[in-house]
């Protein structure tokens, strides 16, 4: 028989990917999460890692169960990353409870994984709680000193102050009180303001503010996970935080308008839309 032998084809790249990592719970909707975080990874063209915090049972109509992850199996996974996948720049998402975020602090300086956006998740849109009362002492004490930035909403820049947050005059008071805690940056987002929708950044040194009017639909479902993880992306990418945060900003509101219009209730995003 005649046969032809071909060279053997080295198919590695000859290009770097910038790598992302995120340390967050499981959506098993698949719209927030873990899952939303590694979505916008890949639109942003950024190879996604992953450590998981916690299982969660939920859809579009709520969370109906939660299942916290072995502190010692989201060290390994932390560790396995960053030991051969070295990450440009990490994210957080849900924590859980208190010792999760301890360990993830103790991991984030050992291994100096920086720039670092700490998405403060707390409360579902249902009203359930996904981080235990006592870890929010934790948070404010281990994490947002490590932060590069902090993209609270509403309800969670509230609940890491101790005040009001329900205006922009407000939302600026907030941005500014978390760097005096730590942060090189804030980001309060003001998705459920009455009228406009209004972002206010704080560095510092520079205030920025984003207003957009609101998107009349109930498929806002992962909006905060898959902001800060556009900004993370991003930063991977090696974009200052002003750009940063604008091409997230203009992602999540093109995948607001451009939703699936999937499930029951409180649908997920277009997280297929082409950042800008």
């Amino acid at each position: 028989m005649n046969y032809t032998e071909y060279p053997a084809t080295d198919h590695r790249l000859d290009y770097a990917v910038p790598v992302a990592l995120t340390i967050a719970g499981s959506d098993s909707g698949g719209g927030a999460g873990i899952q939303a975080d590694l979505k916008t990874f890949h639109q942003f063209g950024v190879f996604g890692t992953s450590a998981i915090t916690a299982i969660t049972a939920q859809n579009t109509i709520g969370v109906s169960a939660i299942h916290p992850i072995p502190l010692s199996s989201v060290r390994a996974q932390i560790d396995a990353v960053a030991s051969d996948l070295r990450p440009a720049a990490i994210k957080t998402g849900m924590l859980a409870t208190a010792e999760v975020a301890e360990i993830v602090a103790s991991e984030i300086s050992n291994h100096k994984l920086n720039p670092y956006v700490m998405d403060p998740v707390m409360v579902a849109t249902n009203g359930r709680r996904l981080l235990e009362d006592n870890a929010t002492t934790t948070l404010l004490s281990c994490l947002v000193p490590l932060a590069t930035l902090v993209t609270p909403n509403l309800q969670e820049a509230a609940i890491l102050t101790g005040d009001d947050v329900r205006t922009v005059s407000e939302m600026r008071n907030a941005a500014r009180w978390l760097v005096d805690a730590g942060a090189d940056a804030a980001l309060v987002k003001g998705g459920h303001l009455d009228g406009d929708a209004v972002d206010v950044l704080w560095d510092g040194a520079e205030e920025l503010l984003w207003r957009h009017p609101r998107i009349d639909t109930l498929h806002t479902h992962g909006t905060g996970c898959t902001l800060s993880a556009a900004v993370t992306a991003s930063l991977a990418t090696g974009a200052d935080m002003t750009t940063a945060v604008d091409r997230a900003i203009r992602f999540v509101q093109d995948s607001i308008s451009s939703a699936p219009r999937l499930g029951k209730g409180r649908g997920p995003i277009n997280l297929l839309a082409s950042p800008q």
